[in-house]
This record gives C-alpha cells, sequence and structure tokens, in this order.
C-alpha cells in the first residue's frame, strides 16, 4: 500500500471519530435530514476503517512470523506454522488491499437512487419495436430478479408487437448504480420472424437510464417554459380508457424536451409523474453535455452514455452479446434476455471502478 493511500485512510479514521462524536450531540438528532446524512458517512467511513485496521494487523502477522522465522531456536513445527501464517496473510491482505482501493473510488450521489428507464425502437421499422419489447421483458426480469419495484409511465406500442416507446420507473436499493451504464445504443442481429429467406437482420434500439431527482433538487420549471396537453390514453385499460382524456404530455419548449404519463386513471397523479420525468431528462441532458465537455480532453472507458453511442450487440444465432466498452463476450444470450443481468452489470462496473481509481493514482502521482 502507498504511503499517500495510507495518509488517506489515516485521515478517514480522524473523521470517523469526528463523526461518532457529532452523533453523539443531542443537537445534531433534533435535525433529523442532517443526522441521517452524517450516519451514512459515519457507516461508510466505520466499514473503511475497519478494513484498514485488518490490513495493519495482517501486515503486523507477517512480521512477527518472518521475526520468529529468523530466529535460529525456532524448531521445525514453530517454523512451518510461521509460513501457514505468512502465507495466509498474505492472501488478506491482498483482499484487503483490493477492497480498500475500491473504497477510495468516490462514490456518485445518484448511484442509489430509484431511475427511469426509456427504451426506443431505432433502426430496423418493426423487428426494432420487436426487438424493444425483448430488452423491455429483460429489465423488467432482472428487476424482478433483485427485488425492485417497476412501473410503466408511458408506452407507445407497435402494430406488429413490441414497442416504439417505452419508459419505466424502477425503485429499489441502488437501482442507477446497477443499471446507469445501461445507456446507449443496443444493437440485434438476428433472423426476424417475417424474414422469409432466413436472413439475418441488424437493428437498434436505444435506452437511456436516468436518475430519479429528490423533489428538493428537482430542476426549477417555469411554467411559462411548459406546454402541458391532455389526451386519452392507449392501449389496455378497459372501457375507462375510451371515456376519459387523463392522459398527460408535458412539454419543455425551451429544449423541446417531451415527458407523458398515462398510466394513472387519476389526471393530476400523472401530470406530477411526467413532471418527474422531464425534471430527470432536463437534469440528465446537463450530465451528458458535461460529459461530452469532459470527453473531448479525455475519453472515457464507458463513454458518455449518449444514445449514440453504440454499446452492446445481441448476436441471437450465436448466442453471444458482446459489450463493446470493455470488450465483454459472453456467450448466455438467452440467461441474459431472461433477465440474468448480473455479469454483465458487474463488470461494467468493475471496469468503471477501475477506471477512476487509474485516474486518482496518477492525480497523486
Amino acid at each position: 500500500m502507498t504511503p499517500s493511500m495510507r495518509e488517506q485512510f489515516e485521515r478517514l479514521a480522524l473523521r470517523l471519530a469526528e463523526l461518532d462524536a457529532t452523533l453523539a450531540d443531542p443537537a445534531v438528532a433534533s435535525d433529523i435530514q442532517r443526522w441521517r446524512a452524517l450516519a451514512r458517512e459515519q457507516s461508510d467511513a466505520q466499514g473503511i476503517v475497519q478494513r484498514y485496521r485488518q490490513h495493519q494487523q495482517r501486515e503486523r502477522d507477517i512480521a512477527a512470523a518472518q521475526d520468529l522465522l529468523a530466529d535460529p531456536a525456532t524448531d521445525g513445527e514453530m517454523t512451518t506454522m510461521a509460513r501457514d501464517e505468512i502465507d495466509a496473510a498474505q492472501a488478506d491482505l491482498a483482499r484487503l488491499q483490493e477492497e480498500l482501493q475500491t473504497a477510495l473510488v468516490p462514490k456518485d450521489p445518484d448511484d442509489e437512487r430509484n431511475a427511469f428507464l426509456e427504451i426506443r425502437a431505432g433502426t430496423g421499422g418493426d423487428e426494432s419495436a420487436l426487438f424493444a419489447g425483448d430488452l423491455a421483458r429483460m429489465y423488467l426480469r432482472h428487476c424482478e430478479r433483485q427485488g425492485w419495484r417497476t412501473e410503466v409511465l408511458s408506452e407507445s406500442s407497435s402494430e406488429l408487437g413490441g414497442y416504439k416507446e417505452l419508459v419505466l420507473r424502477i425503485e429499489g436499493d441502488g437501482v442507477y448504480g446497477a443499471l446507469r451504464f445501461e445507456s446507449g445504443g443496443h444493437r440485434v442481429q438476428r433472423v426476424p420472424a417475417t424474414e422469409s429467406q432466413g436472413r439475418i437482420h441488424t437493428s437498434a434500439c436505444t435506452v437511456a437510464v436516468m436518475p430519479e431527482p429528490d423533489e428538493a433538487e428537482e430542476v426549477q420549471l417555469n411554467p411559462a417554459d411548459l406546454r402541458i396537453d391532455t389526451f386519452r390514453a392507449s392501449g389496455a385499460g378497459g372501457q375507462h380508457v375510451n371515456k376519459t382524456d387523463s392522459a398527460i404530455r408535458i412539454t419543455h419548449l425551451p429544449t423541446g424536451l417531451v415527458a407523458e404519463c398515462q398510466d394513472d386513471r387519476s389526471q393530476h397523479r400523472n401530470k406530477a409523474k411526467a413532471m418527474a420525468v422531464l425534471a430527470a431528462r432536463l437534469r440528465e441532458k446537463d450530465r451528458s453535455e458535461r460529459a461530452a465537455k469532459e470527453a473531448a480532453t479525455r475519453k472515457g472507458l464507458i463513454g458518455s452514455g449518449d444514445r449514440s453511442d453504440r454499446i452492446r450487440t445481441y448476436n441471437f444465432p450465436q448466442g453471444r452479446l458482446t459489450d463493446h466498452r470493455i470488450n465483454l463476450t459472453l456467450y448466455k444470450l438467452g440467461a441474459v434476455m431472461d433477465g440474468d443481468l448480473g455479469d454483465v452489470t458487474a463488470a461494467l462496473r468493475a471496469a468503471r471502478a477501475a477506471e477512476q481509481l487509474a485516474l486518482l493514482e496518477g492525480s497523486g502521482s
């Protein structure tokens, strides 16, 4: 472990002591929002400092075992025990060092948020809409596996099945952090059901994942900048759908961004949900513009998450999924399309952490 890393962990240990003292102050406990923020920081710091102390202890264990080996009076059995202890401690040190390095990577506060996920059919006509339906099923099944709650905010179905566009709200622990790298262009290669000659076609969809802002942090929208339209909801919903103009479409005039919601019978609730989606899209627009400026200086491994980035190919004839950003290839396409995205998301998060760590080490050198 480098001296600079040790300094960071020692500073964190001091900060933990400060947090312990601050949280014991009754005045802090009376401010629930501040108390929660400090408690979260304390919990994170506690885990890291605990690992650092374990790392220090294993270093002391190795030093003691080496002293034992250097002592001429040490007999054969003690020598064996000392060597076993060194091997075990070195394995622990390697594991702890990796965990501590990962802990140094700055956390994005958005990672713990709920998220909006939107899928849009792209090039490929009806086949693209069918693929959008397959992606929707993949994400819904993945959310089910994770124990996350999902809600359809708006949908535009295709005549032959699938979706021209679908917007989901996903609620659960760490949703945005787990799905943030799904943003971008998704390409499919397969023989469409409508293809009589058995030829492989290529089509594409775009996915955008946006963190749901807290109400207090939502973009302040000027009512004069908004055009709000009501319309009749389409799709399933029984007789009610044909009688009430409860669906809401909100257009942000300065940017042209549009959000709509039609899943609820209440026009008021649909308006609130559409406003939340619009705020998330405006926030995401600002974020992507900042990312584009940064990328002009340094191209990130994972990329900006822009819709134009082709991030992944789903090759059905070969049963292959390839993520082009990290050169990941998996021959388990059936399982992935059934919601088993764990290997993909874990590899992307690990690559992002390694990239950030390399930047930290570069800036510290």
